[in-house]
């Protein structure tokens, strides 16, 4: 029972330490992988190769698939490159199987000091990142010497060599069970690992290569239950590529004692022999398929059709679930859904001029009911936002979560006082049938456009960080001030000269063009995070003056 322990703790070392590499290249290299991937679409090649050496590093396909489908999800790359990029991606992991194959136990104290030392001294910070990923791969390399030293004690039992003797090959019975461990362990990789060192003694060789293709199988499966709650767009990856894994099991069983016989002559080794298998499966797979992209994306697209289904605009629509175990992911997430946000307040605010204009009061209601939809965005992300610690996030991570936050409560703000004002030229304008006069009309035309300028800017400066963007968004809160003072002047020498018009709407005018500079300076605030953190803010709008004297 000691040793059956062992095993199994050595088992959960291995799949732990798969998860640690995977999280820590994440944090690390998070926005460069995003970029090496979507700068390769060039063509079905290049896009393979980028989708090998990203999940190389990653070690996980399952990964590099939740990247791969962001992309897709945006817009950002045609669905066939994304399936390229999923076939160079399993053979990554297979390439990273056979360098783990080979003796490293050597290794494995060296990355676990240094990873420990790196971890503990620079938390939170990129070297403490890297840190933590030599901490996994330590432990997967303690964790494989583990492995074979607790089944070479446990083959040695009368019992176990018994039921080993009585094992008999069931391809169908090793698929299904290499599947299952593979979703089980959310690393096809660490359960490759795990059958080539039983294969020695335990399961002998045939047996392994049918668990092998089953962990396969197993990977494409748990890309697909991960992304279960994402959007259809964001569904379409995984999909195609289960697909590819489905005919690729399906043909492989068929060629295994061609290949058996072709590779064995030349390696004895039985775990060798699994790993090499597993590349050898992948490698098939992404020769065979690489040429069908386009039509297996237009089989999926079949199954999963985007025409037709709309965005709902009073839901989230980017808050992917499964995007929470990659933190660089689950950022862009949150920023593409406060954009989201944005966009409803600019309706909100479009709207509000021709209510203004055409008195219309079924428009006004309809309006003051996106807010609902705004304060719920609004929860909905702080919410998304709230499931990573800040120990998850990089430094630059941490800046940017801080910046949505920001964001998205500028937005809500302005949705409460786009209602306010909506409910005010109900009650004072519409109900009792008054008018602005044509100057007044003018002023907050002119205002209203300015007003949505900035918006558009302030969602540029969100997007891209850009300092001088964000310098003229803050220039723009001057410029607005100024002009709310020069029409409530004009409004007020209107008034000297006996308007009616003037007169009957004055206190909701100079209500309106208050309320209209209270949102741009919501608009405006966007530019602080960004500002401060470049570090071009000064530290008070106060002069310098000597004390007052007292009298």
């Amino acid at each position: 029972m000691k040793h059956l322990l062992n095993m199994l703790a050595a088992i959960s070392l291995l799949v732990w330490g798969t998860h640690l590499v995977r999280t820590g290249v994440l944090r690390v290299f998070g926005s460069n992988l995003r970029r090496i991937l979507s700068v390769s679409m060039g063509n079905r090649i290049t896009a393979a190769l980028s989708g090998l050496g990203v999940t190389a590093l990653v070690q996980s396909s399952t990964a590099t698939a939740l990247i791969t489908a962001s992309f897709v999800d945006r817009g950002l790359i045609a669905l066939p490159a994304a399936l390229a990029v999923m076939l160079g991606a399993d053979i990554g992991t297979s390439v990273m199987a056979v360098v783990f194959s080979f003796d490293l136990s050597w290794l494995s104290p060296l990355c676990i000091f240094a990873g420990v030392t790196m971890f503990t001294t620079r938390q939170g910070t990129q070297i403490g990142d890297i840190g933590r990923v030599l901490i996994g791969l330590g432990l997967m390399l303690l964790a494989l010497q583990l492995v074979g030293e607790s089944t070479a004690v446990l083959t040695r039992s009368p019992a176990v060599q018994l039921m080993l003797e009585s094992l008999t090959s069931d391809r169908m019975l090793e698929i299904l069970l290499g599947a299952t461990l593979a979703v089980l362990a959310y690393s096809s990789l660490a359960v490759v690992l795990l059958t080539a060192m039983l294969s020695v003694q335990v399961v002998g060789v045939d047996v392994a290569l049918g668990l092998v293709l089953g962990a396969n199988l197993g990977s494409g499966l748990l890309a697909v239950f991960t992304t279960a709650g994402a959007t259809r767009a964001t569904r379409q990856v995984p999909l195609g590529n289960l697909m590819f894994k489905v005919m690729g099991v399906a043909i492989a069983p068929w060629l295994i004692p061609l290949w058996l016989s072709t590779v064995r002559p030349y390696i004895a080794d039985p775990a060798t022999l699994t790993v090499l298998f597993h590349l050898s499966f992948n490698l098939m797979v992404g020769l065979m398929f690489i040429g069908l992209t386009q039509p297996v994306a237009h089989w999926v697209e079949k199954l999963l059709p985007l025409r037709g289904i709309e965005a709902a605009l009073d839901r989230p629509n980017h808050l992917d679930p499964s995007a929470l175990a990659t933190p660089s992911l689950a950022i862009s997430c949150a920023a593409r859904e406060a954009l989201h946000q944005a966009d409803v307040v600019e309706t909100m605010l479009r709207g509000l001029l021709t209510v203004i204009q055409t008195n219309d009061a079924q428009l006004a209601q309809n309006l003051r009911k996106l807010d609902d939809t705004v304060d719920s965005l609004y929860s909905a992300i702080k919410y998304y936002l709230t499931k990573l610690t800040r120990q998850q996030l990089s430094d630059a991570e941490a800046r940017r979560w801080t910046d949505i936050i920001s964001f998205t409560i500028n937005m809500e703000q302005i949705g409460d006082t786009v209602e306010r004002v909506l409910l005010s030229i109900e009650d004072k304008k519409i109900r009792k049938g008054r008018g602005f006069s044509e100057a007044g009309m003018a002023e907050i035309t002119a205002m209203h456009a300015r007003l949505l300028d900035n918006l558009r800017l302030s969602m540029s400066v969100f997007l891209d960080g850009d300092v001088r963007s964000a310098q003229r968004l803050l220039e723009e809160k001057v410029r607005f001030r100024d002009l709310e003072r020069e029409y409530a002047s004009s409004h007020l020498e209107r008034l000297s000269a006996q308007y009616t018009q003037s007169i009957e709407s004055s206190s909701l005018h100079l209500d309106l063009i208050s309320d209209l500079k209270r949102i741009n300076s919501h608009i405006c605030s966007i530019a602080y995070p960004i500002l401060d953190s470049a570090g071009v803010l000064a530290p008070s709008r106060l002069r310098e003056s000597q004390p007052m004297e007292r009298s």
